[in-house]
């Protein structure tokens, strides 16, 4: 009887300390994130003939405005 819930026990608790699976699904969700990130960011600068540099600029400056 031991042996066998030492079995169930093993059963039940290796899937749970293996994470590599979870450590990927976190990797590739960084890497979802930061491709949308710079989507949203070359969105934002397209039309711009001034760059990013005028777009960093007034972020900054509606920041310090917010802050005080």
């Amino acid at each position: 009887m031991k042996s066998l819930l030492i079995k169930a026990w093993l059963k039940a608790t290796v899937p749970v300390k293996n994470e590599k699976g979870a450590q990927s699904l976190e990797w590739l969700g960084l890497a979802a994130l930061l491709i949308l990130v710079l989507g949203i960011i070359s969105t934002a600068v397209e039309g711009q003939k001034d760059g990013i540099g005028d777009v960093i600029e007034k972020i900054i400056t509606k920041i310090t405005g917010m802050v005080g």
